[in-house]
């Protein structure tokens, strides 16, 4: 069994809890190392969690490998997460539920290094190549 280590991040004097899982996810031309982020506030687990899954705009990987950069998002990624998703409506110290950065509804929310995606718990989503493409500056593989 993996062990997810859980992160502390204090912003604006509230402490929040993070951790990040690498996963990839599909495009219909290429893969992306993937990273579902998830935050809770000072209630805990039992506040409302803020989620964010965030694909990589690192340089390709080699034909036939998937997920195999080394991005990973850093307490700066997260704080801008946490700041963009309070701006939103997050409210951190309400009981249960989840708070959603989802792409379709942040499309301008871009970290340096990565972007939302949805597709990973959407399959009909927005195919993430073209969005990564475009962040490197046009060049794919």
């Amino acid at each position: 069994m993996t062990r997810i280590r859980l992160r502390h991040l204090h912003a604006d004097g509230h402490a929040f809890t993070w951790r990040a899982a690498i996963t990839h996810v599909r495009g219909t031309s290429d893969c992306h190392r993937a990273v579902l982020v998830r935050v809770w506030g000072p209630a805990g687990k039992t506040g409302c969690v803020l989620r964010a899954d965030l694909i990589s705009t690192a340089g390709p990987s080699p034909w036939g490998y998937c997920a195999t950069d080394g991005s990973y998002p850093t307490s700066g990624h997260v704080r801008a997460l946490i700041d963009h998703a309070l701006a939103h409506g997050w409210d951190p110290a309400r009981r249960g539920g989840e708070f959603t950065l989802s792409e379709r509804a942040h499309p301008a929310l871009v970290l340096d290094g990565f972007l939302l995606t949805d597709r990973l718990w959407d399959p009909d989503a927005a195919d993430p190549t073209p969005r990564v493409i475009a962040v490197r500056g046009g060049h794919g593989r």
